[in-house]
């Protein structure tokens, strides 16, 4: 049974720890048995085997054999080298060009790396010591406080108000508040496991002790990475169409060297050896004559060039080859948080007579500082979305915190929903509360109202709880606020002593907001024959109101929730997959699954996003993109493209300019293959018929 289904008295019973951690001895022999907690390194290929692998490309192979085909023919004849020459020039710039463009090797593995904590405070034999991260070993027994990198996956033993920051892992933009108790189900989705904290998350708030439960490549991260080091690179429709080309212009050159060398020998009717060699040099001027010697060189320039556009652009392409997989897609799957939003919890609606008092009371309710410089609040993103809606009001955080000095507190606790501060007035103090709605509401027993301070009655409480209800409903994340005077400063700071007698002030309701370029780019790929999917860690109610915002979904059926496609096999999956546009609460294995579930269907798939929950399926996908601005590193490291503004809009601009691409390497096909080909037809009747118009070393020029 997992963890978090468990109670903690027996995960730490299972892993053989206590309330008093691991002695020394026993953490030496884990770590001797589970190895250190750090992720497999990547294996990075040299630059050697970059080159050759870029002469590996049946078109190279073919140029290749012409070179050696001229090199032949000229020491034979004692003619000049400056074909062979030629054709290896083309291919070896070719080949620098694309290791050039390649050249940052991959490093997810690495970043994966660097998100894990360097030292962790561990209980060991009962006494608090700091330890390397990459000694911990499962069973030991770690504290955490606000602004901590959690350093492995743990089950939380206790803790006191507190927050995890998990949008990288589970792209949730709001932090989660945690527990210790059990969980009740089975399949939980990452995003609900209230009661776990994960490496490569960090604690928002509060503080918590932490049993170990896996460490290294046994982490929900170091899941990732194997996914990642798994995934094939596949090649891309323009690669697998010069393949193709290459097997035809194979046999064709085949089928000209045999034909030509069969007549010319017949022709001359004698199987001496000067004859013998002259057919055959013949025959092979004629076959290499017919190869595309420039096509290679023409894609690459073309592709260069696109490289360039798309960087003026914003679109930084890593591999060339990108371009022209962009100019084919024909659907999008994009995750939500700081992809199609701007990952920042922002003030969207309130509720209340008093909005010069509601963002007072937020702000001050809050441990979200502001900063003047940078002109935005830094701490938890909810906190932070009410200061800033405060300043965005006249009420700078600074100036509040000098005219009304904090002098208690009862802090935010995940089991009352709620958060108290107390502040100096000139004529006494005041206490401000926010928290949950209906949790505020029913410890309030007046109101504000634009007529004043009135007792809290039914219509008042039906009034309140409608506006809350119409803001949950575009899911919005709604907080309440309200305060209560006292003449005297209170003997008491606990919960139960401040939060009585009330009085209601408001509502505020956050979203993290779309981009406002993104609606106008998702129509734009509608209207050019792309699918755009969103993909998303977040609750089906988010997803779905974002998702008809920008038009994505017109119905809530149209989306589905992670959890039920673990019920769906691969098969039934592909029946289904059309039919949603939405795809909420979703796992890392989740959106690998969609994206080739999309590519089985022979779609030309792209997939975006900025966490580490969106590497494994960008590296999937035909086309990965990742964010330059939001994007974590492990998520640009297995892009093919990477967004240097973060605008999704600019991938629509990319596929334009994909497409433009792909129609000049067709045209430049076209134009070589007809011009080579009438060259090869006109010889090739000419000789049958006993005409000789060019020597080889003509028809090599």
């Amino acid at each position: 049974m997992e963890p978090y289904l468990r109670e903690k008295e027996e995960v730490l019973s299972e892993l053989g720890s206590s309330a008093d951690g691991l002695s020394e001895e026993e953490a030496r022999k884990r770590l001797e048995e589970h190895g250190a907690n750090k992720l497999t390194e990547a294996k990075k290929e040299s630059i050697v085997k970059r080159f050759l692998a870029q002469l590996a490309d049946p078109m190279i192979i073919i140029l290749l054999a012409a070179a050696v085909f001229s090199a032949i023919t000229a020491v034979a004849k004692g003619d000049s080298f400056a074909d062979v020459f030629i054709i290896l020039f083309v291919v070896i710039v070719n080949a620098v060009l694309s290791v050039v463009q390649e050249s940052k090797a991959e490093q997810a593995i690495e970043a994966l790396k660097s998100m894990a904590s360097q030292t962790t405070r561990v209980l060991r034999n009962g006494i608090l010591s700091i330890v390397k991260s990459e000694e911990l070993v499962p069973g030991d027994l770690v504290c955490l406080e606000a602004g901590d990198a959690v350093p492995a996956d743990c089950r939380i033993v206790e803790c006191a108000s507190l927050k995890a920051e998990e949008a990288a892992l589970t792209g949730e933009s709001v932090a989660v508040d945690k527990t210790d108790a059990a969980l009740k189900g089975e399949k939980i989705p990452l995003g609900d496991r209230k009661n776990m904290l994960y490496m490569g998350s960090s604690v928002a708030y509060g503080r918590a002790k932490a049993v170990v439960c896996g460490t290294g490549m046994d982490t929900e991260i170091g899941k990732i990475a194997d996914v990642i080091s798994k995934a094939q690179q596949e090649q891309t429709p323009l690669q697998k169409k010069l393949a193709e080309l290459s097997k035809i212009l194979t046999k064709l050159v085949l089928a000209i060297c045999a034909i030509m060398f069969a007549v010319g020998v017949i022709r001359a009717g004698s199987f001496t050896t000067e004859v013998l060699l002259d057919t055959f040099m013949i025959a092979v001027s004629l076959a290499v004559a017919a190869i595309p010697e420039g096509l290679v060189a023409v894609v690459t320039i073309v592709l260069s060039i696109g490289v360039t556009k798309m960087a003026r652009r914003s679109a930084i392409i890593r591999k060339m080859t990108a371009v022209e997989t962009l100019g084919c897609t024909q659907v999008i799957c994009s995750d939500k948080t700081g992809t199609l939003t701007l990952n920042k919890m922002t003030v969207a609606d309130t509720y209340g007579p008093d909005t010069a008092l509601l963002a007072r009371a937020m702000a001050l309710c809050s441990d979200a500082e502001f900063d003047l410089e940078a002109r935005t609040a830094v701490g938890e993103p909810t906190e932070c979305a009410l200061v800033n809606y405060a300043a965005s009001v006249g009420l700078e955080k600074p100036d509040l915190k000098k005219q009304f000095p904090r002098v208690g507190e009862a802090p935010f606790d995940s089991m009352r929903k709620r958060m108290s501060t107390v502040h100096r007035l000139p004529e006494g103090f005041v206490q401000f509360t926010k928290g949950a709605p209906d949790e505020v509401l029913a410890h309030c027993t007046k109101v504000l109202t634009e007529e004043g301070v009135k007792p809290l009655g039914d219509k008042e409480k039906s009034d309140i709880t409608s506006a809350n209800r119409s803001m949950a409903d575009r899911a919005l994340r709604v907080l309440a606020a309200a305060y209560r005077p006292h003449a005297l400063l209170p003997e008491d700071f606990s919960p139960d002593a401040l939060e009585e007698g009330m009085i209601f002030v408001g509502l505020c309701g956050m979203i993290d907001p779309v981009r406002p370029e993104v609606k106008d780019a998702v129509r734009t790929c509608r209207e050019a024959g792309i699918r755009t999917v969103m993909i998303t860690g977040d609750h089906i109610n988010t997803a779905v109101a974002i998702g008809r915002q920008l038009g994505i979904v017109t119905d809530p059926s149209q989306a589905i929730r992670g959890a039920e496609l673990d019920d769906m096999s691969d098969e039934e999956l592909d029946r289904a997959v059309e039919q949603y546009s939405v795809y909420a609460r979703v796992q890392p294995e989740h959106k690998v699954r969609i994206v080739s579930a999309w590519k089985r269907k022979g779609m030309i798939t792209a997939m975006t996003g900025d966490g580490v929950n969106d590497a494994p399926s960008i590296k999937v996908a035909d086309i990965g993109v990742g964010m330059g601005i939001t994007g974590t590193d492990v998520t640009k490291n297995v892009a093919d493209m990477i967004l240097a503004d973060d605008n999704f809009a600019t991938i629509v601009a990319a596929v334009g300019e994909g497409r433009r691409i792909y129609q000049n390497i067709r045209k430049a096909i076209q134009f070589l293959l007809s011009s080579n080909l009438s060259e090869v037809i006109g010889i090739f009747f000419a000789t049958i018929m006993g005409f000789t118009l060019l020597k080889p070393v003509h028809m090599l020029w």
